[in-house]
């Protein structure tokens, strides 16, 4: 009896060996498959949140983007706009998603803005996000109606005395209410800030002469400046525009440094894997190389990013960072936080 016992002790040890062996190989098994998956990246749609509503130049970019992508990389993308607090709302968005490379954030220079502009945004940019590549920049430019008396951007700089000249922009705490904010910090020029829910309605108001000078996004204002309507004064980017290569730099004007150049750029969550970053990053690469893309992006008024450094992920954190630092000094020193 006791050698039954010893040899069914034996037995019952054997098979827990063959279950916990064959345990073994199908865990090897799954992580296999996981890591399979994980390198064929992606294996399903892709949803890159827009932070502004359809019809605007991010959302415009992101459209022209989002084909090129599915192309290349063999699966939907999806646009899904989520406007709102200047961006924050799909930033928010992104913030919290999974950070698989599924939910994307295709923002502009606004996401580094707002950190000095809201008190609470909900996230925090520099933990919360991993940027991927800057797309293109698009510059702000300072704009009057055709029949205004005013010729040059000297004139704008010269204004030292009440009243206060008024100029138009996209918003309050844009690219282009900051390029004012700018102009007033380093000349002291008496400017007095009408913000506008968008460049388009600020155009109108420009054009129509209800306000002196607008500073907007040169794609929301190329038409009308090369139909005659807008005079052009200055753009704010630090080289001359591709698009409008007549129109000086404000830094050429005035003999500054001065520069606000608006980036567009796709960022992701962060501890989003370093290798789908990589991945992401050489496909919008090389979508931006492509001469067809890049004669579509001059034609929506943007500069491509095609071998610039902040084309590369870890150039376009740094500036992305940068910009954070140097518009939350001026957004303090202004006082322009708000809740």
């Amino acid at each position: 009896m006791a050698g039954f016992q010893v040899g069914k002790r034996a037995a019952v040890a054997a098979l827990l060996a063959i279950v916990a062996l064959g345990m073994s190989y199908q865990a090897a098994q799954a992580k296999e498959t996981t890591a399979g998956q994980v390198e064929k990246y992606p294996v399903r749609p892709i949803t890159v949140i827009v932070t502004f509503p359809p019809g605007g130049g991010t959302d415009l970019l992101a459209r022209k983007l989002g084909p090129e992508l599915e192309k290349k990389l063999g699966q939907p993308v999806i646009i899904d706009n989520r406007p709102g607090a200047s961006g924050n709302i799909g930033a928010r968005a992104v913030a919290y998603a999974r950070a698989d490379g599924y939910t994307l954030l295709m923002a502009n220079s606004s996401f580094a803005i707002n950190p000095g502009v809201f008190r609470n945004l909900g996230f925090k940019p520099k933990e919360d996000f991993a940027p991927i590549a800057n797309i293109g920049f698009v510059p702000s430019v300072i704009v009057t109606g055709h029949d205004s008396d005013i010729q040059t951007l000297e004139q704008v700089l010269e204004q030292k005395s009440e009243p206060s000249l008024a100029y138009a922009s996209c918003g309050n705490g844009t690219p282009q209410h900051l390029a004012g904010e700018m102009l007033y910090d380093l000349w002291s020029t008496t400017l007095l800030h009408i913000p506008y829910r968008g460049c388009g309605p600020a155009l109108n108001d420009v054009v129509a002469g209800q306000v002196p000078i607008g500073i907007v996004t040169l794609s929301s204002a190329a038409t009308l400046i090369e139909s005659g309507h807008l005079r052009a004064l200055a753009v704010t980017s630090a080289q001359r525009s591709p698009v409008l290569p007549h129109v000086p730099t404000v830094a050429e004007i005035s003999e500054t440094d001065f520069e606000l150049d608006q980036w567009h750029g796709l960022l992701a969550p962060s501890h989003t894997p370093e290798h789908i970053i990589k991945t992401l990053n050489r496909v919008v690469q090389h979508i931006v190389a492509d001469p067809a893309m890049q004669s579509q992006l001059l034609g929506l008024g943007y500069t491509p990013q095609e071998g610039n450094q902040s084309a590369q992920a870890s150039g376009f954190k740094a500036m992305i960072w940068n910009d954070i630092d140097r518009f939350g000094d001026l957004a303090y020193r202004i006082g322009l936080q708000v809740d």
